[in-house]
């Protein structure tokens, strides 16, 4: 039995929670804790968790969206760890991009920074780090359930909870200021598959003994009523749908880092006599991974290479895929037009997609979905049966474990601003004052100390985009691809003659996603006529700048593109000398 220690309480060192990622988004979960004064020099910092987001249809082009690793540049020299609460990758996602060089810390760090996380978060985060080249700057330490280190002055706890990727933990960080407990992202599943249950009972001992001195809790699902239901809910759905589908061949799309649902997809497969590939380089490197670690299991002899599967029947086949979320490279997205190179699907096909659309992804879900149908395959999803659960609380799970901690301050994370206030409103309904329920956003630095919780701040916490390299994207490269998009862009080209005063060539125009050039010879003509007058008179006014011409130019062709076909796209003038 692990030996359980406590932090001695001193009420003159501050605690201060620095919020980079997770307030008012889907993504992004990265927070730093830090016990003691900015000079004193046993200042501690550590992160928990430092994950990314994938971009909307707003963001185009944006590969990737990472914290702002602004302040964590400023302090490196006294962060002391990460602490990972579970390996999916809002949460675990960001580390290589936090400890390269330029952009991130790598080169401030002398020595390589612990990181500490399950065996199975680990693992999960190895993956990225070493395609990186990044394994030398990082020192991976995995703890068990329950299991206290050190963390320069903190003592940080790991409880067991449950979710939808196995060996996830809340955080209980003993400090000066008393117990902050993070709770992770949870749900209270009371039969999970792996019979790993949430350690409710360690965290209400905290409660009666130590007292929670501050809660940060999951509000994903603070919205939804009742409670999650559990994750072997779905298992007994798989397992009657396969009883249904005898004699088709069987496709199932899934989060790869869901190795409870993947499981449940291979009891379920084995027990009809069916061989199991899997679909995809992540799927089949997390289940290489969950069967080295030992918590996921499927006989040897019951799996096959993707290329083996035209050797048996369609009907003795389970194939477990990548895709779930509708991505057009993956490989459901792929076979749902018909591209992928290993199967082509037909009317022997049924495909069943155990997973809900992240919000912003249900467009290229549904016509994934389309694609499939068009196809002929027959699609389950969890609209039509209970092949998905949810793996965060819902929120009579929240009050629940809200009753058992029991916090002496609260503030709602990990979600969109609505989840934050829904959760902050039953934190309320179960007894914690208004005026100790704080609403923070991305940046807000809040203080613990002997007189309470106070908002003492900001920091950077803007969005850093990855569209192959990092950080070369910003605002306004977004805005001026999104009004490409959405008006398209003209480009006007005219060669003046500086020293004579004369138009030399054009105005001629190009115009990508305004008109259709070849079909509007006439309007195109009218444009390049009114340029040119435009360009005359300034030229016979006096005007030989190049840069005033040019905004000429964009003013006249602005002008006539606006009366005439009342759009806005994008002018770009050229003006070149002769």
């Amino acid at each position: 039995m692990t030996q359980i220690y406590t932090a001695p309480l001193d009420p003159t060192v501050p605690v201060r929670v620095v919020f980079l990622g997770g307030l008012g988004e889907i993504g992004r979960n990265c927070m730093a804790i830090e016990q003691g004064a900015a000079d004193d020099p046993d200042r501690t910092i550590m992160l928990i968790d430092c994950g990314l987001m994938f971009p909307d249809a707003i963001h185009h082009g944006v590969d990737l969206i990472l914290p702002d690793f602004t302040y964590l540049r400023e302090n490196a020299a006294r962060i002391r760890a990460i602490i990972l609460t579970h390996g999916h990758e809002d949460h675990i996602g960001a580390i290589q991009y936090l400890m390269r060089d330029g952009d991130g810390i790598g080169h401030l760090c002398n020595t390589p920074l612990p990181v500490y996380g399950s065996a199975l978060a680990l693992g999960l985060a190895r993956n990225r780090i070493e395609e990186a080249g990044l394994m030398p700057k990082i020192d991976m330490r995995s703890v068990k359930d329950g299991e206290q280190i050190d963390v320069g002055t903190l003592l940080v706890e790991f409880i067991p909870v449950t979710h939808s990727v196995p060996h996830a933990h809340a955080i209980a960080v003993h400090t000066a200021q008393g117990v902050v407990l993070h709770s992770g992202d949870f749900k209270i599943d009371l039969t999970p598959v792996d019979s790993r249950r949430a350690d409710l009972a360690r965290i209400g001992q905290l409660a009666k003994t130590e007292g929670i001195r501050l809660l940060m809790s999951d509000s994903t699902n603070a919205e939804e009523p009742g409670y999650a239901s559990s994750e072997t809910n779905v298992g007994g759905a798989l397992r009657s749908l396969f009883a249904q589908q005898r004699g088709q061949r069987i496709i199932t799309a899934s989060f790869a880092s869901h190795l409870h649902r993947i499981q449940q997809i291979a009891d379920a497969a084995v027990g009809e006599g069916r061989k199991v590939a899997t679909l995809g380089l992540s799927m089949k490197k997390n289940i290489r991974l969950g069967l080295d670690l030992g918590v996921f299991k499927i006989p040897e002899s019951s799996l096959i290479d993707i290329e083996e599967i035209n050797q048996h029947d369609p009907g003795d086949i389970c194939i477990i895929s990548t895709g779930s979320q509708g991505e057009p490279m993956s490989a459901l997205g792929l076979m749902a037009r018909g591209e992928n190179r290993w199967l082509k699907l037909n009317e022997s096909d049924t495909v069943v997609l155990s997973s809900h659309a992240i919000p912003g992804n249900e467009g290229s879900v549904n016509k994934v979905i389309d694609g499939l149908l068009r196809l002929g395959a027959q699609v389950v999803h969890s609209g039509i049966m209970d092949v998905h659960a949810t793996g965060h609380a819902k929120a009579d799970d929240i009050k629940t474990y809200l009753s058992i901690v029991n916090p002496e301050w609260f503030v709602p994370i990990h979600g969109e601003y609505r989840h934050m206030v829904a959760n902050a409103k039953l934190g309320e309904l179960m007894g914690v004052p208004a005026n100790r329920i704080i609403q923070c956003e991305d940046g807000d630095v809040i203080e613990l100390a002997d007189g309470g919780l106070t908002q003492v701040g900001r920091v950077p916490a803007g969005y850093l985009y990855v569209d192959g390299i990092v950080g070369d994207v910003g605002q306004g490269v977004l805005r001026d691809r999104q009004k490409l998009a959405e008006e398209g862009v003209v480009v006007v080209v005219v060669t003046v003659d500086i020293q004579t005063g004369k138009v030399l060539v054009g105005p001629e125009i190009i115009t990508r996603g305004w008109v259709y050039a070849p079909e509007a010879e006439d309007l195109l003509d009218e444009a390049c006529d009114a340029v040119a007058a435009k360009v005359e008179l300034a030229l016979s006014e006096g005007v030989r700048d190049v840069e005033q011409l040019e905004r000429e130019v964009r003013r006249a062709a602005g002008k006539f593109v606006s009366e005439r076909t009342k759009r806005k796209p994008m002018i770009v003038p050229v003006v070149m000398e002769a």
